[in-house]
Formats: C-alpha cells, structure tokens, sequence
C-alpha cells in the first residue's frame, strides 16, 4: 500500500472514467451509442484529469538524489543548525522517516552534502592545474575557485558554514588544505631554485590560498569586479610579491636586539 507523501509523481495514462461527461452536457448529435461512446473515452483520454489520473513512485536512488540537492539548499540558504528535518521532509513532500531511512537524520544528511562539494571543489582545482609555469599555475587556481563559487554558490556556501557535527576533513578549512599542500609542492621546488629555505613553502602556500579563500567569500556577496580582474589582481599581489622576496625577512617595527 502506498503511503502519502513518499514520492509520488503523476503519470500521463489515463484512468477509466476520468474525462466523463457531467450531467446535462452536450453530447454528439447522432444517437448511435457506440459512436458517442468511443468519442467519450477519447476525450476522456485526452484530457488534463485523465492525464494525471495514475502515480509512480520515485526509486530508492531517485528519492536519494532528490533529498541530498534540497538539503544541499536549505543548508545553503539557513545553515547547519536552522535547517531541520522537517524542512527538507516538507519541501520533498514526504514523510520525515523518509529522510531518516536514507540518511540516519540531519547529520547524515549533512554529510554527504559537505562530501560531495569538497570532492567537487578539488576535482575541480586539480583538473584546472595543467599550465607548467608557477604564475600561470596561480592564476588556474584562483580562476577555478572563483568559477566554482560563480557556478556553485549553494555548495560554496554549505562549505564557508562551519558546522560543529563535522570534523577537521569535513570543512572549507580542510579543503582549503589541501590545495595549500599542493601549492606548497610548487614553491618549495621555486624555493629551492632561488635560494630560499624550502621548508618554508608551506608557510607561504597557506598564506597565498588563504587570501584567495577569504577573497572569494568576499567575491560571493558582492560579485564585483568581474571574476577575471579579481583573478588578475590577487595574482598580481601574489606573483609580484614572490618576485621580490626578501631571503631573510625582518620587522621595521619590532627588531630583535643583537
């Protein structure tokens, strides 16, 4: 027996009866019964009602997607804590075990949101990562994070939201680390040419992703300039930076007696 809510999708068959004739309507002008019943269950069968007579039921998988892209949504929109189960039950129109059967409850759910963005966002970043040249490798990278917020807003938005029920690998930080350590690969190899400690590439890295990061969250909101100058002035503070590196830095303001 179906139960309400789970799912249910009209289908275009008809349903016998469903186009019938109210009392006291027209009908064709010639009494021939047969006739004038064939060209009843013909308009029966081509009308709205009849269309929408008969329902299916979304499969399991179905169902799964369709719950994980409303999540994805409301998470986006209300955050991890303002999104309740029976939100996401009532935009799917179904019944909140639903929900619970799939995912176990909103952190499941949660979860796989989250999962699926970060692997998305680094999917992403590696596969613009093809340009040899350390400038030109920037600049792919600041393009595909910006081209990432531009084409996913909700999914970059579910990954700024830190959430208390994930935990370090779950979070736009530890994405955000992970693009570092690939950067960090890069500049210690640049490092390492030019004369400069190699360990300290790491350092560097999380410096140059994290402007890029907190430039991004702020090009989320305000969406100007265009992506490419935002790109274009993050590399230019970044590359013309680097290009003039001190080997051994010191503060002006606060210099260490000899």
């Amino acid at each position: 027996m179906t139960k309400r809510g789970e799912g249910i999708v009209r289908d275009s068959t008809s349903r016998h009866g469903g186009g019938e004739r109210q009392r006291g309507e027209a009908v064709a002008d010639r009494p021939s019964t047969g006739r004038a019943g064939r060209r009843r269950q013909h308009t029966a069968a081509a009308s709205p009602a009849a269309k929408t007579g008969s329902r299916v039921r979304m499969s399991a998988a179905q169902r799964r997607e369709q719950l994980i892209a409303i999540g994805r949504q409301a998470f986006a929109e209300r955050g991890f804590d303002a999104t309740s189960i029976e939100e996401v039950a009532a935009r799917a129109k179904v019944s909140k075990p639903v929900v619970y059967e799939h995912f176990g409850g909103k952190e499941g759910l949660y979860a796989v949101v989250v999962d699926r963005e970060v692997r998305a966002l680094l999917d992403r970043i590696a596969a613009a990562l093809t340009a040899g040249h350390p400038r030109e490798l920037l600049e792919q990278a600041a393009l595909a994070l910006l081209d990432y917020i531009e084409e996913e807003t909700d999914g970059f938005r579910v990954l700024v939201r830190e959430s208390p029920v994930l935990s370090s690998s779950g979070s736009f930080s530890s994405v955000m680390n992970d693009v570092a350590h690939q950067v960090e690969h890069i500049l210690a190899a640049e490092f390492k040419a030019r004369g400069y400690d190699p360990k300290l590439a790491e350092l560097y890295s999380q410096s140059l992703v994290g402007m890029v990061a907190l430039s991004g969250r702020w090009w989320l909101e305000v969406r100007k300039p265009r992506k490419e100058t935002v790109a274009a002035h993050l590399v230019n503070l970044a590359w013309n930076g680097l290009s003039h590196l001190e080997p051994k830095p010191t503060l002006l303001t606060r210099r260490t007696p000899r």
